[in-house]
């Protein structure tokens, strides 16, 4: 258990750190199947700048630095422990001069094998571009480089790598960004290994997304997009799991078979299809009864209601059009905690911190319980501040970074504001992170000024028929903020502290 710290414990900063235009987040639970199809997507990070100079620009500052230059270790050949293998793909025969292979993954359990010449020296940008021009993947080739970037993923940290950056130095200093940013011990960081991924570019816009027809490119973001649900990143009701969960049994599946896809077939199957807290224990699959309210019955009569002629193109479009509707989607996640209310003595005595997914994307900041996949608190830019703060003892380590939440609320007919304390070493990244949206939309809102009225008028109208499309709203029971369960500070309108939780009742 950290060691709980009041807010005066902590100084605004305006340090940078040395490691600068990553995007990360390191998952706090190891998914105990390796396999490609177990790793992360979005998640993203940002870089620690002081707020006068966090700006887009800021954000495509090159990372290299006198440590990848002076860094002695070798880089580990880029490892795979799965279980199954993915399907292998060879672009481009090594002829003559020194070649190196280089391995990237696709959510989809392709793995692309290069031939890279020169391999220290290579880009981000020009691997991608093999990927891209491939006759085997067959992709898009002008939509690719808004959509997809390079990532560099592991079970603790995930980078996604700007244009002109080097793989190959990423990982030389692979270890010194798990000691910044992970939360691990540091055995488990000496055995992580990192790999390259080719997924969605967390700054491309959802409203272009949502125009794609491309089918390569819908399948790969549906992949994406099912990684995220079945890893409990995307909070919603048990109905929609059991949706998504069918959709997803009937693209890989086929049409229903009766003497195959029976209601046993689900029961062993389900990890597949469904999250964790939705899904009947493992350890219980070898029962032969299920009863009419269970997990694999609801997946099974999901599955058959699907029509045969219904494509799969169709099929992933709907769910992708689902996913599109939930709020926190395309989010960049990080790995951060918040102190639990105290509800009792026993409480008092023994309550720890609890971990928490902090997902920020276009529209806002998501604090999300990824164990039970409940959100905790959703809030859009325009509807709270923050601000980051740094230990003034950081000689302490259990003393972590902070980000100040401040959000208002109206209770009992009057407005208070109340402040929430996200404790995390990734911190910095988020304050960037955010700092780089809010900039975009800025950005958008000046663009929007200069244009003719006529013009602003068309591309709205054009706007909200693409949103009446989607089936499913945002608006739903689960996506309610669930402020008792969050240990919050509550000042009136004139600043003044009328209610304190947890390490706040030691500051007032």
């Amino acid at each position: 258990m950290w060691q709980t710290q009041t807010h005066d414990d902590y100084v605004q900063t305006d340090d940078i750190l040395n490691y600068t235009n990553l995007y990360s987040v390191s998952q706090r639970v190891t998914p105990t199947n390796s396999s490609y199809s177990n790793l992360a997507t979005v998640n993203a990070g940002v870089t620690d700048q002081p707020k006068s100079s966090t700006k887009q620009q800021d954000w495509d500052n090159t990372s290299d630095n006198s440590k990848e230059q002076t860094e002695k270790k070798q880089v580990s050949d880029v490892t795979t422990s799965t279980n199954s293998k993915p399907q292998m793909k060879q672009l481009g025969e090594s002829s003559q001069g020194h070649f190196s292979p280089v391995c990237v993954y696709l959510h989809n359990r392709v793995a692309i094998m290069l031939e890279i010449e020169n391999v220290e020296t290579v880009t981000a940008e020009q691997i991608c571009e093999r990927i891209v021009n491939s006759e085997e993947l067959g992709l898009g080739k002008q939509l690719y480089s808004q959509i997809f970037s390079l990532w560099m993923i592991s079970p603790l940290l995930e980078l996604q790598l700007k244009p002109t950056h080097k793989p190959y130095s990423i990982r030389k200093c692979w270890r010194s960004l798990l000691e910044q940013y992970s939360h691990t011990s540091y055995n488990r960081q000496q055995r992580d290994e990192p790999r390259l991924v080719f997924q969605r570019n967390i700054f491309f816009s959802p409203q272009l997304e949502e125009k794609i027809k491309d089918q390569k490119l819908i399948e790969l973001l549906y992949d994406e997009a099912r990684h995220n649900i079945l890893q409990g990143r995307y909070p919603c009701e048990e109905i929609h799991y059991i949706m998504l969960g069918g959709i997803q049994a009937r693209i890989e599946l086929g049409p229903y078979n009766p003497q195959q896809h029976s209601i046993r077939f689900f029961r062993e199957e389900q990890v597949k299809y469904l999250p964790l807290h939705i899904r009947k224990s493992s350890t219980w699959t070898w029962l032969p009864i299920s009863s009419k309210n269970s997990a694999e019955v609801k997946l099974l009569e999901q599955f058959k209601r699907i029509p045969n002629a219904t494509t799969n193109r169709k099929l992933m479009k709907k769910y992708l059009e689902f996913c599109w509707s939930l709020p926190f989607y395309g989010s960049a996640f990080f790995e951060g905690q918040i102190e639990q209310p105290v509800t009792g003595l026993t409480s008092l005595l023994t309550h720890q911190d609890q971990p928490v997914l902090v997902g920020i994307n276009f529209k806002g900041l998501y604090i999300i319980d990824d164990i039970q996949c409940v959100l905790l608190l959703g809030l859009k830019f325009e509807e709270f501040s923050w601000e980051y703060a740094r230990p003034s003892k950081e000689e302490n380590p259990n003393c972590l970074p902070c980000l100040f939440i401040q959000f208002n609320v109206v209770e009992n007919g009057t407005t208070v504001s109340k402040i929430l304390q996200i404790f995390s070493r990734q911190a910095s990244l988020m304050d960037t992170l955010i700092t780089a949206f809010i900039e975009q939309v800025k950005s958008k809102v000046n663009d929007e000024i200069d244009k003719p009225l006529d013009q602003s008028h068309n591309e709205i109208e054009s706007h909200s028929s693409i949103m009446m499309g989607t089936m499913y709203p945002s608006t739903l029971p689960c996506l309610n903020n669930k402020l008792n369960r969050l240990t919050l500070a509550t000042f009136d309108e004139e600043g003044h502290c009328i209610g304190q939780m947890g390490s706040w009742s030691f500051s007032y």
